[in-house]
């Protein structure tokens, strides 16, 4: 089972002290969270005043410290269109004008542009990981033909309602069974839904994803100190 630390989402620095923003910040984060049993890292570059950013040289600065800090572990980022302010052309020119590349990129399937951001990544070398939100994204991306340019898919359901949120990940997982998608499966859940979806994805040997973009508790509701904390628990809960 692979675990992927989720290190800082679009969450605002006032949710938590410990929440990594800058380059050097984000690298004794993904340092700490891989001794703690981490071996992707996932990641939402900020800019000096701490806004997501995809413009190349604040990427080159996140991927260039986290490399340093943890070489050798599998590196993602988001490629969210919020972060374009909605604008996929603006997000593609970005992601074209980057230096410095990260292993892997999310690719939100619910988004515009979604199928031109993945055959872009493919192009630059760049793996992806199909972030399917709904039955419905889970079909769209089965009838795309693109699985053969992806790393994994994830499971990732938007409803922070426990029982929804472990429904619709069951319903994913059951589209992408039936269409024969034979692409490894990482579940995660935000926020309530977090450890409820992680309970219910590694008996059926999905890996997972655990971090202050999904949650800032621990299962039993504790606020957790770090990032590191979580997977660490989330280690030893599913040794």
């Amino acid at each position: 089972m692979l675990i992927q630390a989720c290190l800082n989402g679009a969450r605002d620095a006032r949710e938590h002290p410990a929440l990594p923003r800058s380059p050097d910040e984000l690298a004794r984060d993904a340092a700490a969270c891989v001794a703690a049993g981490a071996r992707s890292l996932h990641v939402h570059p900020r800019d000096g005043d701490g806004a997501e950013s995809l413009e190349p040289e604040v990427v080159e600065a996140a991927v260039a410290a986290i490399r340093r800090a943890a070489r050798g572990v599998e590196l993602t980022i988001s490629t969210g269109l919020w972060i374009a302010d909605g604008d996929p052309e603006a997000r593609a020119a970005l992601v074209r004008s980057w230096t410095v590349l990260p292993d892997a990129c999310s690719v939100n399937v619910a988004e515009p542009g979604w199928r031109e951001l993945i055959r872009l990544l493919a192009e630059r070398g760049v793996a992806v990981e199909a972030g399917l939100w709904s039955h419905d994204g889970a079909v769209a991306f089965a009838a795309s033909g693109l699985e053969d340019r992806c790393l994994r898919a994830l499971v990732e359901p938007q409803e922070r309602e426990p029982g929804a949120a472990m429904v619709t990940a069951a319903a994913i997982d059951g589209v992408l069974a039936e269409v024969g998608v034979p692409l490894p499966r990482l579940h995660h859940g935000y926020d309530t839904a977090t450890w409820y979806v992680l309970d219910a994805a590694v008996p059926a040997g999905r890996d997972i994803r655990i971090g202050f973009e999904d949650t800032l508790t621990l299962p039993e509701g504790a606020r957790a100190p770090d990032n590191a904390a979580l997977v660490a628990c989330a280690r030893d809960r599913y040794a």
